[in-house]
């Protein structure tokens, strides 16, 4: 059963059995805001970018975003740039899989990032979300819906993070921040380590 997750809420990724999930998909959907015009109702493209960051505590590791899809250790892989969007509240546009199991023991945690990397704003973006999937079962374990728009071209969605008992847990964050791609939301992403 998925949790719909409020901002900051944190979840165990532990399955009802009591074993750990192996892997994760981090999901992104998207849809452009139709706008009002004078000549009626238009849509434009939207670029939105998936981007996961691998931390060793708070010292930055590796990324894997649209020009360097698989981590340097092949734990976790990006599936692909979507250029436009549209799936919106049903589907995944982007995803980014991540092998617990694989994941170095170094690594802490994993934050998912978006970014607008054309310069659109949120306020022009519908039915955005954010999930994660048991890979080995396609079950929705969490989703964060984006919601409120506003001025900002990053967020920083939601983090996946070494629990302390051997497991792994997710929080949602849904921080705004001012980014065309991930490098820009650096500095946004620190409080959140």
């Amino acid at each position: 059963m998925s949790v719909n997750l409020a901002k900051g809420q944190r979840v165990s990724l532990q399955k009802s059995t009591g074993e750990s999930l192996t892997v994760v998909r981090m999901g992104l959907g998207w849809k452009a805001a139709p706008k009002r015009g004078l000549f009626g109702t238009r849509t434009r493209q939207i670029d939105l970018d998936a981007s996961a960051l691998l931390y060793a505590e708070r010292t930055p590791s590796d990324v894997v975003f649209f020009q360097h899809l698989v981590s340097n250790d092949g734990s976790v892989r990006h599936t692909g740039d979507n250029l436009v969007g549209g799936a919106g509240a049903g589907g995944d546009d982007e995803s980014i899989v991540v092998d617990l199991t694989q994941v170095p023991a170094h690594i802490t945690q994993v934050v998912f990032t978006v970014s607008s990397y054309t310069g659109q704003t949120f306020a022009e973006v519908q039915n955005a979300h954010c999930r994660l999937v048991d890979e080995t079962t396609n079950q929705e374990l969490a989703r964060y819906e984006l919601a409120g728009g506003g001025p900002h071209t990053g967020q920083i969605m939601a983090k996946v993070f070494r629990d302390g008992n051997g497991g792994w847990g997710m929080q949602a964050i849904g921080a705004p921040a001012r980014a065309r791609t991930f490098q820009d939301m650096l500095p946004a992403i620190e409080p959140f380590l």
